[in-house]
């Protein structure tokens, strides 16, 4: 991509969310920067306009209907006027409707030869009403594209609702997409540096952010190994005198696979008087025999939960035990038929669990923390993966060409950096619903050796499927 490109910052977010105040933020700063801004307003019409501050910057303005409709007339016409100033501009700023799905922005830079030369998408922001989203969310498509499309997201108005209610909402949109950077804000009162020039298209910078993006996220918060012998025992919820704690500053936090929000539509409730619990038998403490019994036990989290009362005895295996607990304490019998290591998977790791032989508490001989899927029934969701290796140039084309032809309307946004067999060069993918745009980047180096990393976030996506499909595509 061409040094000389305009990156071009697409902000949106729904009804009353404050997109206005930050576009007036960003006209106000002394930033010495050349900036054209674009407007749309669904309706006869402009009210904006007269709404933003006045300054240096040229605004267009677009009224005559969503821009859903008009991007490819009045959009590009725009555009193409802009390259034709004299001076060159720094950037350029498309602010939405509120009601506006933010794809249609996205793919002009991907559909037309002259923008994918002249422009780049650099990023999508999106503006969210703390108070209000959750309502939009629940009824409203656009608001969850708008959150699934974003590269940045700002939680606005966290003045309006509690510290617990934004924690909440902030794993909610962290589970609708794993790619955006979240920022909390008031007025939208925000650094630039933070919403402009963020190269929101760059995967490596998702990375840096989060060492863990693409970390596989998992239905459990811990998981203990514990040595068992045959015979009847007990596991024990919540604080007991002279009881070892499982210590997560202790724990193993190399669960290193890809990241992204579960396949699984969990419908189970965590409250403090419910833990769900599973216990997987292991023939040794190995990686490979680990890894065996955690891919199973998140197959179990997926499944109907079995509720126990205080006395009823836990079941090792393939059940998902949901122990009722009486103010976050609880005693249950637990039968162990063959000897050996029993892994403990946890679903909050903030409940004290033990097990009891004979009187004795056991400790665990491993144990480790995992990395939470913040579990809702949102339909948009994210699929990262990361697999070493070099592709088949043509199976990967073939792939992605019939990935998008099936399942391009699902897929809101992808990107990726790939290694394919025969070259040095990184390529570098983005994409939008089914139009995506592909080229050869920077070369491999000792720092950022040879690996494929790439990112799918959308609606009722596969993530075995997509997984195994991509390997496929491996030389």
């Amino acid at each position: 991509m061409s040094n000389d490109s305009i990156p071009v910052t697409v902000l949106t977010g729904f009804l009353g969310a404050g997109k206005t105040t930050l576009l007036n933020r960003i006209l106000t700063e002394q930033h010495g920067k050349k900036i054209a801004v674009i407007e749309n307003e669904f309706g006869e019409v402009g009210v904006d306009n007269q709404l933003v501050i006045q300054s240096d910057e040229e605004i267009f303005e677009m009224n005559n209907g969503c821009i859903c409709c008009t991007v490819r007339g009045d959009l590009i016409r725009i555009l193409g006027r802009l390259l034709k100033r004299k001076d060159k501009l720094d950037a350029i700023l498309i602010e939405t409707t509120g009601m506006a799905n933010p794809a249609p922005v996205a793919q002009t830079f991907f559909t037309d030869d002259e923008m994918k030369t002249k422009f780049r998408l650099d990023a999508i922001v999106t503006v969210v009403d703390t108070k209000h989203i959750l309502q939009h969310l629940d009824r409203e498509d656009e608001a969850q594209k708008q959150v699934a499309f974003a590269d940045v997201i700002l939680l606005n108005k966290t003045d309006l609702v509690g510290p617990d209610e934004v924690d909440l909402l902030e794993q909610r949109l962290h589970g609708m997409n794993t790619l955006a950077k979240i920022h909390r804000t008031q007025n939208c009162d925000i650094a630039l540096n933070q919403v402009l020039d963020v190269g929101g298209f760059n995967l490596d910078r998702a990375t840096e952010m989060d060492p863990q993006f693409l970390d596989q996220e998992y239905p459990f918060e811990w998981a203990g190994a514990y040595p068992l012998p045959a015979g009847t025992h007990e596991l024990v919820i919540g604080h007991t005198d002279n009881d070892h704690e499982h210590d997560h500053s202790d724990c193993d936090h190399s669960a290193g696979q890809q990241n992204g929000h579960c396949d699984h539509d969990h419908h189970h409730a965590h409250n403090d008087n419910e833990l769900d619990v599973v216990i997987m038998p292991t023939k040794l403490l190995e990686e490979t025999h680990i890894s065996a019994a955690t891919e199973a036990a998140v197959t179990v989290f997926g499944d109907w939960e079995t509720r126990l009362k205080e006395g009823d005895p836990v079941v090792p295996g393939a059940t998902l035990n949901r122990l009722l607990l009486n103010e976050g304490n609880g005693k249950y019998p637990l039968t162990i038929t063959e000897p050996g290591h029993y892994l403990v998977y946890e679903a909050c790791g903030e409940h004290p669990l033990h097990i009891h032989v004979n009187g004795d508490t056991v400790k665990p001989d491993w144990q480790q923390d995992y990395h939470v899927a913040h579990t809702h029934n949102d339909e948009v969701a994210s699929v990262g993966i990361s697999v070493p290796g070099d592709l088949d140039g043509k199976r990967l084309n073939e792939w992605i060409s019939e990935l998008l032809r099936v399942k391009g309307g699902d897929i809101y946004r992808m990107k990726g950096v790939l290694a394919v067999q025969g070259t040095d060069k990184r390529l570098v993918f983005q994409g939008v619903h089914m139009l995506f745009d592909a080229k050869f980047e920077g070369v491999w180096t000792a720092e950022k050796p040879r690996q494929n990393t790439l990112i799918f976030i959308g609606r009722n996506l596969d993530r075995n499927a997509l997984t195994e499909a991509f390997k496929a595509c491996l030389a």
